[in-house]
């Protein structure tokens, strides 16, 4: 029986970036989430979608379907004033932050000088094709 919407799916998975291994079941332990209500990049639910139980697959990712395409609009420069009560703010951060409405935001800090400070609003991931490994353990 293949994946239905809502269904509870099992899985085991390597996940790399670059070429790189970046995430996984490292344990094992297989990923458990409801199937088409978000909880996974379209593109990897687009691509399981026929799997069956104990079907393995490479899939890979593109960008666009993952966490978007990287945006240069998505890089901003800010007053040093504007991040006073960040205490050891670093280049490379990831901070939490709202943004103009109070919706919660999570930047990088690209870049600080004596005056101001260069975020990128773009998801780490953004720009980057996402090669997975898959196997779905179970299907309930």
């Amino acid at each position: 029986m293949a994946i239905e919407i809502n269904q509870t799916v099992k899985i085991l998975f390597e996940v790399k970036i670059d070429g790189v291994v970046v995430d996984g079941s490292r344990s094992k332990k297989p990923f458990e989430f409801n199937y088409g209500v978000g909880q996974l990049i379209p593109g990897l639910e687009k691509r399981i979608v026929n799997m069956k139980a104990g079907e393995a697959a490479e899939i890979l990712v593109p960008a666009a379907e993952a966490y978007g395409e990287y945006d240069e609009n998505a890089v901003q420069t800010l007053p040093l004033a504007q991040f006073d009560d960040i205490a050891d703010l670093k280049i490379g951060m990831q901070v939490q932050g709202e943004d103009e409405d109070g919706q919660p935001i999570q930047f990088t800090v690209k870049e600080i000088t004596a005056t101001t400070v260069t975020i990128d609003l773009n998801h780490p991931l953004a720009g980057k094709d996402i090669e997975y490994k898959i196997k779905i353990d179970s299907l309930m």
